[in-house]
């Protein structure tokens, strides 16, 4: 069988507010860091048109057309295998190391590393592509690595939306969600993602997150204030925050607070009684920013 010709293809979002975004689909030159960051951004493109055209096609059934084009592109582009490839290989020593750098260094500033002797810090690193990412402190972190699509043994295969809420209650001393929020397709998700997140630390956990800059720097939706904000509701205390100018991510570290202490009222969007009273501003999209913009967001839902 030929070939298919490689060219650039025009992708237009369905969203009027998501402009046209044109790249190559080429993967030969995937070990390139330009490349890489090519094929994720492709792959985070075409997975939110897909989430979209699978819920029009419901209703439309000419939108399915659409939808068999999306998911020949994404697995043209090698699928959850290639973006996973792209980021293990974004994540190597070359090119800064992964995040887990980060997080290590500020349990270390807060000396967590000194209860080694009492008991491990549990943790849990969602959307692992590694699984010996925190071997080097495996004296005082006991790790569980989990992704939606396990790349070895070691590694969960687990979607974090659907974990048994009872069992993993307050079970957690930190949860790592590095590079995971931008990969989930539907806003709303994302709020749901970090209202679990919250549910599942125990008081005084930590949470990390760790995303692409332009999520906060140059989106529509979000900035580092409305979501600095949108965390304190949910009963979040910021203890860090690191990006520079012309930088690639920002880090965050979070601190749970228990209900009532140091967080609004109302906060809990998975379990609370007082859900209904979550504020307009976090349960649907206000444009922050004009221009020319991404349109990535977080949002919480008001019902369960």
């Amino acid at each position: 069988m030929p070939k298919a010709r490689k060219r650039k293809t025009p992708i237009t979002l369905t969203d009027p507010t998501t402009t046209t975004i044109h790249t190559t689909s080429n993967s030969n030159s995937s070990s390139k860091p330009k490349s890489g960051r090519t094929v994720i951004r492709r792959f985070h493109v075409l997975l939110k048109l897909q989430t979209q055209l699978q819920k029009a096609a419901f209703h439309d059934p000419s939108k399915k057309t659409e939808l068999l084009n999306v998911e020949r592109e994404i697995e043209d582009l090698g699928g959850l295998k290639a973006y996973q490839r792209m980021s293990v290989i974004g994540q190597g020593s070359d090119r800064g190391g992964g995040s887990e750098k980060v997080l290590v260094g500020w349990l270390r500033d807060m000396e967590l590393h000194k209860l080694q002797a009492e008991k491990k810090l549990q943790l849990l690193e969602v959307g692992a592509l590694k699984p010996d990412n925190y071997a080097s402190c495996s004296s005082w972190i006991e790790n569980t690595p989990m992704d939606l699509n396990s790349r070895h043994p070691a590694i969960i295969e687990q979607d974090f939306l659907l974990l048994d809420q009872e069992s993993n209650y307050e079970k957690w001393d930190v949860i790592s969600l590095s590079l995971v929020l931008n990969f989930v397709p539907e806003p709303l998700d994302r709020g749901r993602m970090l209202g679990l997140a919250y549910d599942f630390l125990v008081d005084g956990g930590h949470l990390f997150v760790a995303l692409p800059l332009p999520c906060l720097s140059n989106s529509r939706y979000l900035d580092f204030e409305h979501f600095t904000g949108l965390m304190k509701f949910l009963g979040f205390t910021q203890l860090q925050c690191h990006w520079r100018e012309g930088g690639k991510m920002v880090y965050y570290l979070f601190r749970k607070e228990i209900r009532g202490v140091g967080a609004d009222p109302g906060s809990s969007q998975t379990r609370g009684a007082n859900s209904n009273v979550i504020p307009e501003r976090f349960t649907k999209k206000t444009v922050l920013r004009q221009g020319n913009r991404n349109n990535f967001s977080i949002v919480l839902c008001n019902s369960r």
